[in-house]
Order: structure tokens, then sequence, then C-alpha cells
């Protein structure tokens, strides 16, 4: 009994001692955690904190890590470049230059990060922020009906014009952060055992915020992205539930408010002017047209919403249907038409190389611990729900989701490089030969 609470205490010292960080490396980390976090209600915030994250960690003297993935991401740099160049209208471009500042997230978060327990805290945040932003869409949702009441106008359209955001600029971002903290908040409940009451706490607010992601009404969201996300979560759980989430889709359809009845068959039968469906199908013809003209290096950064009416099929009835046509609302058609196929490609290589390498820690027996199953299951049900919705809405070009998505693709990356490196460092302590510890890989120190 003695030799074991020795182990146990010589274990805790060399797994602290070895996570220890500076006091620069302290400063670097609650900067990042708070950029990350931040993100969920201001942008502005979040950036300030990333930039800080990164100017500090490079005062400190650390190497800032990168995930293995910076080869595609940096080809995807330069044919942006390339792309915005070729243009003929580099200024109007820039603003996606400026954009990559966002892809720091991704070392600055790899780099900071120490350990699983970062991980965590960091989506115990996200999920309260998250919680407090689906309040506020209920209250803007009990806003919305007393309106309808005092107006007489309690229909579909009325709630569509009218959609929640919680505290997020529009609704589509609301939807989208909503959808990625709660994969990752279901991934954390589901392969990270915590105590009852705790687990009743987390569902109770995932329960929450699916019910904040439905009344947004964002069909690509609700109906496809985050049901797709969970039933992968529920299949590598326990492969019996995932099949219950389609029947408690269709009792929330069944029992739900009417427009969100009306917002699923308009996915088949549009309200006329008042649904996206004439919208997305024009948007889809000129993204082809675009790609069709310029297959190599598109038509520029930041040039698909201004040169939109040049590649309107002939004959197209005017005044165009409904909608905004800044983008092509999905993110294939957008980057393709945007930056050329070989951009598009680039960057699927690099979401790719990201679902193979989770796919194959969380199938590795070095990776079977908790911690590592919760990040690298929760970081693939999330990338494919993005893709998902991505035939629907170009959400990759949100900072908000952008940020979380590379926060999620670095957590993974975490999990892949410290959980081993925890594993093997406690085998050598449990087996009492502690002169072996100088053989065990500082990777993660």
């Amino acid at each position: 009994m003695i030799a074991t609470d020795c182990v146990r205490a010589m274990l805790n010292y060399h797994i602290q001692s070895t996570f220890r960080r500076s006091n620069w490396e302290t400063v670097a980390y609650g900067l990042a955690f708070g950029s990350v976090t931040t993100i969920l209600f201001s942008i502005a915030l979040s950036q300030l904190l990333l930039g800080l994250a990164f100017a500090t960690l490079v005062l400190s003297g650390r190497d800032l890590k990168f995930p293995p993935v910076k080869t595609p991401l940096l080809l995807f740099g330069a044919l942006t470049v390339i792309s915005l160049l070729l243009s003929g209208d580099p200024v109007h471009g820039l603003p996606q230059i400026r954009k990559f500042y966002v892809f720091l997230t991704l070392p600055v978060i790899y780099s900071a990060f120490r350990s699983m327990q970062d991980v965590r805290l960091t989506v115990v945040t996200w999920s309260a922020i998250a919680f407090l932003s689906a309040l506020r869409s209920g209250a803007q949702y009990v806003h919305r009906y007393h309106l309808a009441e005092e107006q007489y106008a309690y229909n579909y359209g009325f709630f569509l014009d009218g959609r929640f955001t919680g505290f997020a600029s529009h609704w589509m971002t609301f939807g989208g952060e909503q959808m990625v903290v709660l994969l990752m908040l279901l991934a954390l409940l589901l392969f990270c055992p915590a105590r009852r009451r705790l687990r009743w706490l987390g569902f109770s607010v995932a329960v929450v915020l699916w019910a904040s992601v439905v009344l947004g009404l964002t069909r690509s969201i609700f109906l496809l992205g985050l049901p797709a996300g969970c039933f992968y979560l529920l299949w590598k759980w326990k492969r019996p539930v995932a099949f219950i989430l389609p029947a408690l889709i269709i009792l929330e359809l069944l029992f739900g408010p009417v427009q969100v009845r009306e917002r699923v068959v308009s996915a088949i039968r549009p309200h006329e002017e008042l649904d996206s469906n004439a919208h997305r199908i024009l948007t889809r013809k000129v993204g082809w047209a675009m790609i069709h003209a310029h297959p190599w290096f598109g038509v520029g950064p930041e040039q698909v919403g201004r040169q939109f009416t040049r590649y309107l099929p002939e004959g197209t009835p005017q005044p165009l249907p409904k909608g905004f046509y800044g983008h092509l609302h999905n993110i294939y058609l957008q980057f393709g038409a945007e930056r050329g196929i070989p951009a598009l490609g680039v960057l699927l290589w690099f979401i790719g190389r990201v679902l193979r390498d989770f796919y194959r820690g969380a199938h590795s027996s070095g990776n079977n611990s908790p911690q590592a199953q919760f990040a690298l299951h929760g970081g693939i049900a999330v990338t494919i729900a993005i893709l998902l919705e991505g035939c629907f809405e170009h959400n990759l070009g949100d900072s908000e989701i952008l940020t979380l998505f590379l926060t999620v693709v670095a957590f993974g990356y975490i999990a892949l490089e410290r959980v081993p490196f925890e594993r093997q460092l406690v085998s050598v302590i449990a087996s009492r030969q502690p002169d072996q510890l100088h053989a065990v890989p500082m990777s993660a120190s």
C-alpha cells in the first residue's frame, strides 16, 4: 500500500513537472484560452487576444509548433495570393488575405495548450457561454412571439425574417457556433465519464443547445450538419443508441412549434420568395459558370459578389430571387469559383488529412483513453457536420466558425501527441524504473 502511494506520488510529481509552464507560457495559455472562448460573443476581443497570445509565445522563447497539416495550409495561402494578384482587383481582395490571421489559431492553441485538462476546460467554458447564448435566443423567441400576437402576424414568414442570433451577429453564425459546441460537449459526455450529477447537468445543457439550434430555423444545421455529427458520436459510443436519434427528431418535429415543421417542409415545397431555394439554385449556376470560366485561379478573392451578374444564365428573370449574393452559400463552389480548383483541392487535402489522422488515432490502441477518444471523435463529428452544412452555406468563410473549427483541429492533434506521451510516462514510473525517465520523449514539454 505504501509502495503504491509512493509510485502515485512520483507519478504526479513527474507529470506536473513535465507540464509545468513558465510565466510567459502561463500568460500565453491564458490569452489563447481567452481568444477561443470569447469568439462566441466578440470577434474583436478574440482576435486581439489571439495576437497577444502569439506575441507572448514568441517572447517566451518557445518554438511555435504546428500540427502535421502545415503543407496544405501553406499551399492554400500561396494559391490565394496568386488568385488575388491575377484577379485584376487586388485591393478589394485584401480582406481575404487579412483573414489568414485567423489561421494563427491552429499553431497558437497547439503550442499554448499543454494537456487534455486544458482541452476539457475549454469545452466546458464553451458550453457555459453557448448555454447563455441559447437563453438569450429563447428570450428573442418570446419577444418575437409577442410581436407576432400584437401584429396579428403569427406565421412562418414573420419568424423566418426575424430569426434568433443569441450572442452572435447573424443567425447562421449562431447556429454554426451552437452546432460545434454541442458536438464537442456531447463527445465529452459520452467518452469521458463523470459523476452522475455532472453528466445530467451536461446533458441538460446539451438539450437547451439543441433546442436553440432547431428554433434558429437554419435547415442546413438542424436537419443536416448537427444530426449527422450526433449520429456519428452515438454510433461510436453505442451503436443501438444511434438509431434512436431519427425517432427523436421526428417527435421533435411533430410536437415542436409550427414554424419548425414548415421550415422542414420548405426544403421540398418552398414558400415562394420566403425560402432561399430559388436563390440557392441560382448561386449554384453562377458558381459553376465562374469555375468553368476560371478553373485554375478563380475570379479572385472578394470578386464573387462583385462579378455575380456577369455570370448569370442567359434569360434569368429580374428581379433576382430574395437572398444575399455576396457569396455562393456553398464552401466548395465558393472556394472553387473564388480561388480556383487547385486551391479548393488543397483545402480538401487539409480537411481530409485531419479526418484521416483523427480516425486512425481514435482506433489506435495507444489512444484509447477517454480523453483522447473525446477529442478525436469530437473533432471528426465537427468536421463531418461542417462539411455537410457547407453544401448550403459558406461556413468556413465566417471568422467565428473558422476559429472554432481550427481550435477543434488543434485539440485533436494535442490528443494525438500528449496522450501517448502521458501513458508512456505513467508506465515507466509505475514500473519503478526512474533511470528510464530520460528515455521518455519530451515532445509534450
